[in-house]
């Protein structure tokens, strides 16, 4: 196996410009640190089903009620020096999953949505409108669309040609956070912030959809700002800070100190 040397890949000769390689590109995403958010907790918020065999029963229930259920979850990203980190729960250190959830029947989608991310993420006590406010959230384009044919666990990034009536849609959706906020997560669930390397090709220990991310993000070209507010590096060609390795951190819940978390993939 070819090994390139760290003298290759950090020379102090300036790169070779290539011609041009932007066309079709979506507009470059502005990421912030994770030191600009602030973290905190509030009241826990207990899960609805005790089981996965009642959670599968309460939508069986809904979709005889009501047809398709409608989830929504949000792929919030940040920066730790100068890579993206993506910001999900650990719920009762068994499974993880971004913020968000399914909507009631007759809510609009994406007001419905925003208010889902506040039940996660807003600080108790304080009250949220979509009038431009800091509770307001910008949500940015659909990146995912997964399907769950039955009721079951699985759920597909496509329909499969046998299945005419899904059960379940649940949408991924880019949220670009603004260069500052507060964020409380319930006592009973962790913050995380999890660095893209950590997701990619990692299917056994996030499961299929969280493990997907990179890929869903590759298309975009990234800016990093610094503390300061200057755009310390951009996609590609930035380098982390010397001597710094990013990884996962717990930002806010439980009781365990960061570093690493037990094996545990979500449904």
């Amino acid at each position: 196996m070819t090994t390139i040397s760290k003298d290759a890949q950090q020379s102090s000769y300036p790169p070779i410009a290539p011609p041009d390689f932007n066309a079709h590109q979506p507009k470059t995403v502005r990421l912030y640190p994770l030191s600009n958010y602030t973290f905190g907790t509030k009241e826990t918020q207990p899960e609805e089903d005790p089981s996965v065999l009642a959670r599968l029963k309460r939508l069986e229930e809904h979709y005889d009620a009501y047809g398709m259920r409608r989830t929504c979850e949000g792929i919030l990203v940040c920066h730790d020096h100068n890579h993206p980190h993506v910001l999900m729960l650990q719920i009762a250190n068994a499974f993880f999953k971004l913020p968000g959830d399914y909507l009631p029947h007759d809510a609009d989608e994406i007001e419905g949505f925003k208010i889902r991310l506040n039940e996660r993420l807003a600080p108790s006590g304080n009250q949220f409108s979509n009038d431009g406010n800091e509770g307001e959230w910008e949500i940015g384009e659909t990146l995912a669309q997964w399907w769950r044919p039955n009721f079951e666990t699985f759920m597909y990034p496509f329909i499969p040609p046998h299945v005419s009536r899904p059960k379940e849609c649940k949408k991924l959706y880019f949220i670009q956070l603004p260069n500052s906020k507060v964020l409380s997560v319930p006592k009973n669930m962790k913050l995380l912030a999890v660095p893209l390397f950590e997701l990619y090709d990692n299917a056994q220990r996030y499961g299929p959809q969280l493990s997907a991310i990179p890929h869903l993000l590759s298309r975009y070209n990234f800016e990093f700002v610094d503390e300061n507010g200057k755009v310390s590096a951009v996609t590609p060609g930035g380098n982390p800070n010397e001597g710094s390795v990013p990884r996962t951190k717990v930002l806010a819940g439980g009781d365990e100190p960061n570093g690493a978390q037990q094996d545990s993939k979500m449904e």
